[in-house]
This record gives C-alpha cells, sequence and structure tokens, in this order.
C-alpha cells in the first residue's frame, strides 16, 4: 500500500461551473494533508488561485465552446467533435509527461476524458452518464451512453456528484441507465458549504442575477435582463461571470454590477436575495440546493443539458423556469414563489468517504 502525496486537479474549461465544484474537492484534500496541483487553462487558474492562493499550477489548456446566437447548438456541438477528439488524444500524453515530471499519484478529471493513466489511479468526475439529445437525435442517446461507458471505463473510478435515491438532482442524466461498475455517487458538491462564517440573511436585495457559460449567449441573456430590470423597481444585483466589459451599468440607479466575485462574495449575495436568476447549469443548482434559495432558472438555448434539468427540477417542485426567447421578470417572479427546494443537502459526507476510501483503501500503487 501506498499513501498518496500529489494530487492532480484537472477541470474543465466550459465556464466556470465545472471548476466551482471541484472547490469542495481540493478544500478536503489539502485539508487531508496532500499536496494538491492544478492542471488547468489560465483563466480557471485565475479564479482557483483565488480560492487557494498557495495552491501549485500547471498550464493544461483544454478546448472552449463558443455557442451560436440560435436556439439550437447543434451544429455547433457537432462542429466540435474533431476539436474534442484532437484534445482529449493530446492531453493524454501530455499527462504522461506531467506524471513522471511531478511524481503524481491520482489524476483527478473533470469532465476530461483523456486524462487517465494505467500507472496512477485515475477519477473522473461528471453528472452525465448519459447526454440528452435534440428532438429527431435522441434515437442515439442510448448509443452515445454506451460510448461514454466506454469512455469512463478508462478511469479507476467515476465521481457522480449526486444522490443515488429521490433526492436526485440530475435525474435521467445520471439515472436513466445502469451506471458504469467503477462509478459511485458522492452526493452534492457546493463551493459555499466550506465556509463557517457567519453571514447576515436579511434580504437586502430583491433580486440577484447570476450570469455564466459561454458566448454569446451569456451577453444575450445580460442585455435581456439589463432591459427587463431597468424598469423594476426594486434592489438588484448583478454578478457578470466575465470581466469582458460590455453595457454601460452607471445610469441604472436600481442595479448594482459585479464582473466576477470570489465564493465568499457571491455566498453572501445569494443568501441576502429574495430571488436568484440563473442559469440552470447543474453546479449552479448543487449551489442554490445547498444554500436552500429561490431561484428562476433560465436554461441556455440550445444548451438541452441545462433545458432538462430546468423541466426536470420544476417538476420537483424545486425551481420555476423560463426559456430565454419568452423571459418576463414579472411573470417570473410572481410563479416562482410557490417553489422550494429546502433541506436537500448540507453536507459533503459521502464526498468525505469517497476521497477516504481512494487515498487509504483503494488506492494500489500500480506497476
Amino acid at each position: 500500500m501506498k499513501k498518496s502525496k500529489n494530487i492532480l486537479v484537472c477541470p474543465l474549461n466550459w465556464g466556470l461551473g465545472h471548476t466551482s465544484r471541484v472547490v469542495p474537492i481540493i478544500f478536503y484534500l489539502i485539508e487531508k494533508g496532500y499536496d494538491v496541483i492544478l492542471a488547468a487553462d489560465i483563466d480557471i487558474i485565475n479564479f482557483l488561485k483565488c480560492e487557494f492562493p498557495n495552491i501549485k499550477t500547471l498550464l493544461l489548456p483544454s478546448y472552449k465552446v463558443k455557442f451560436s446566437k440560435r436556439k439550437s447548438q447543434l451544429f455547433v456541438l457537432l462542429a466540435l467533435i474533431p476539436k474534442i477528439l484532437y484534445h482529449t488524444i493530446k492531453e493524454h500524453f501530455l499527462l504522461k509527461k506531467i506524471i513522471v515530471a511531478h511524481n503524481i499519484d491520482i489524476v483527478i478529471s473533470d469532465n476530461r476524458y483523456g486524462l487517465w493513466n494505467k500507472h496512477v489511479h485515475s477519477i473522473f468526475i461528471t453528472h452525465q452518464s448519459m447526454i440528452k439529445l435534440p428532438n429527431g437525435f435522441k434515437i442515439f442517446e442510448y448509443s452515445l451512453y454506451l460510448f461514454i461507458r466506454l469512455l469512463v471505463s478508462r478511469f479507476d473510478r467515476c465521481w457522480i456528484p449526486d444522490f443515488n435515491d429521490i433526492r436526485n438532482l440530475s435525474g435521467d442524466l445520471s439515472h436513466k441507465y445502469p451506471i458504469s461498475p467503477n462509478a459511485e455517487f458522492i452526493g452534492p458538491l457546493s463551493r459555499f458549504l466550506l465556509s463557517n462564517e457567519n453571514i447576515t440573511t436579511d434580504n437586502k436585495i430583491d433580486i440577484l442575477c447570476v450570469l455564466s457559460g459561454p458566448e454569446p449567449q451569456r451577453s444575450i441573456f445580460e442585455s435581456i435582463l439589463l432591459k427587463q430590470l431597468s424598469n423594476v423597481n426594486k434592489k438588484i444585483v448583478l454578478v457578470r461571470g466575465t470581466n469582458i466589459k460590455a453595457e454601460d451599468y452607471s445610469f441604472k440607479n436600481n442595479i448594482t454590477v459585479f464582473d466576477i466575485c470570489n465564493s465568499n462574495k457571491l455566498k453572501k449575495l445569494i443568501l441576502s436575495a429574495s430571488v436568484i436568476i440563473c442559469r440552470s447549469g447543474y453546479s449552479s443548482v448543487m449551489d442554490l440546493m445547498a444554500l436552500n434559495k429561490k431561484a428562476i432558472l433560465v436554461p441556455t438555448p440550445g444548451q438541452t443539458e441545462q433545458e432538462y434539468l430546468a423541466n426536470y427540477l420544476q417538476k420537483q417542485n424545486w425551481f420555476y423556469y423560463e426559456r430565454q426567447n419568452y423571459f418576463d421578470v414579472n411573470n417570473a417572479l410572481g410563479k416562482c414563489r410557490k417553489y422550494s427546494c429546502n433541506d436537500i443537502f448540507n453536507s459533503h459526507e459521502l464526498l468525505l468517504e469517497a476521497i477516504n476510501n481512494i487515498v487509504t483503501t483503494h488506492f494500489v500503487e500500480k506497476k
């Protein structure tokens, strides 16, 4: 048996969702005394450096996604397949060099399919054992599930950030088909459960808007919100989710704007808000659940995962959702009142069990 020392963590650069959900993983690994090395794109490194100033980092770029202005993103994603395959193969061979150069014992990859190696313990993180396809292509969903299962089988373990019971947040994405034999549910993940700081929750903010995701849809939704919220007589805070300047907010007296907030700042804003408007990305959903907040979900147009999640979560009576093209803030504010996600989860107990199992019982040095 060998006790692991160096653990490489590699989140995918597809918005900040994959990045924010590895925060609790990194936190607990460091707390247990392991040396964590972050391998990612420069913007992901900069974000996580705010959370972990002393963490060691390596530049390991992943592919980026730019969505279309149209409602369907199918052809955009199809065009990305060669790029994804190229980067998957490229990062697989880059990983070999990193393992040798930095004496890596364990690799934890969030949705980066090429980051496995037979000489170290490789862990894959995903909440999608199957991928929802647009109407007309659903006949291929099972075949795609089998392909993903094959890719995941290359890893020693697959961590699914969800519950394996009626509280599950991902619905069909991780529960429609049997999970891989190497997979386990580690419970939802949220960076907001790490702070013990006392934060007042006196609802000083009426509406908090948190934007995220790839362009140009992030900017399109920002413009929609700006137009509608300018005429709303409420205290509003907008977190843009980007450092790229766009709209001039100087004349919007009822809107306070932040570009990007660290975890503690964003947590304070969320806890102080009566209602949150945000995308239905899985990491955003986990954060909302962790803080028991009322929210209006607006999925990115054409992103089938978000569209499915928003609809699924509304059917569970946890959140209200509206489509971006038909978004009406006054209508949404009225209808969201009857939805509640209280007390779904408030700890990382299953994650801690998974970490303990990997770094103690299940980690066997490979030859």
